[in-house]
């Protein structure tokens, strides 16, 4: 049994049993992972997928206890591999970020500059998406850290560390006769066409719970996967937007009014996530705590090693 076998059977699982897209991402052939998946299968005693001629057309419930150990191992590999980045080299390497357009656009950009200007060699990278694709690329190893608000909490593979709490606010076109309600209602704000985020996005949930919980059922005429696009359709007058707070810039936003409704929507929660047990170089728990100082080097070791996975704000 040797490490290769079992990145070639993680692989393999990875792309949907499909060994010639494995053996393609591995840089080798296709003869060459079946035969190792069969030299382990026949090692461990036991198939790890089923097949249907040469084909792989499920994983096996043996199979699903080797792969989930060959993760771990794998992981592990990795992470030993981290401690001698680590020791060799603290200041320099890489760091990939998993965030939503609304986090990559409003909330990271000092922090990033900040980061950049204390650690000059260290390579960031920013990989936008929704919340569920972001939580997946930590998973698969493709980002270091997801920062974002839905999705987090629902996957347990990964630790959630709570960062800031945020709402909502009302924009429309300056004459709009929604930003002269006094109070703002969730009932004026159903009476005109309405712009806001798509449902995976952004504390949509929220927004939903809201409405429901009045009776309401909002006229959304548009949905986009971010507050720019948002701000964009709403500066035509096709409707009035719901976005995050942090999305409204009063200088840049001069063609738009603004109106705040944090009363109307619980607020939500920007989260970081992190692949649980997982080893991070020095510059990651800095980064970290740079984006949430609360949330120091001790606090995150102690949450990756299974003491909490929720650090109060």
């Amino acid at each position: 049994m040797n490490l290769q076998q079992l990145r070639y059977i993680h692989e393999v699982a990875r792309r949907g049993l499909n060994v010639s897209d494995a053996a393609e991402a591995l840089f080798t052939s296709q003869p060459g992972v079946s035969k190792q998946i069969r030299l382990l299968e026949a090692e461990l005693g036991v198939e790890i997928f089923t097949r249907h001629g040469k084909r792989l057309v499920a994983v096996t419930e043996p199979g699903r206890a080797v792969l989930a150990i060959a993760e771990r191992m794998l992981r592990d590999m990795d992470n030993l591999m981290q401690v001698g980045d680590e020791f060799s080299n603290e200041s320099a390497g890489s760091l990939s970020i998993a965030t939503t357009h609304t986090q990559a656009r409003y909330a990271l950009p000092p922090v990033v500059r900040e980061f950049m200007r204390l650690y000059p060699q260290v390579k960031l990278s920013l990989h936008q998406g929704s919340p569920r694709q972001v939580c997946e690329m930590v998973l698969d190893g493709s980002a270091d850290i997801a920062i974002a608000t839905e999705a987090i909490a629902e996957y347990d593979e990964l630790v959630m560390l709570p960062c800031h709490q945020w709402n909502r606010c009302v924009v429309a076109s300056p004459r709009h006769p929604i930003l002269r309600e006094q109070p703002l209602t969730l009932e004026a704000i159903a009476r005109y066409p309405l712009i806001t985020y798509d449902d995976a996005f952004t504390g949509r949930s929220q927004i939903n719970k809201a409405f429901l919980g009045r009776g309401l059922k909002p006229n959304v005429v548009l949905t986009a996967l971010d507050s720019d696009v948002i701000k964009t359709y709403v500066s035509m007058d096709l409707g009035i937007g719901i976005l995050a707070r942090m999305a409204y810039d009063p200088e840049e936003d001069r063609k738009l009014g603004m109106i705040d409704a944090a009363h109307l929507f619980e607020s939500s929660t920007t989260r970081i996530g992190l692949r649980r047990r997982a080893w991070l170089r020095g510059y990651v728990y800095a980064f970290v705590e740079l984006f949430a100082p609360h949330l120091t080097r001790r606090m995150v070791e102690t949450a990756l090693a299974g003491g909490g996975t929720d650090a109060g704000l």
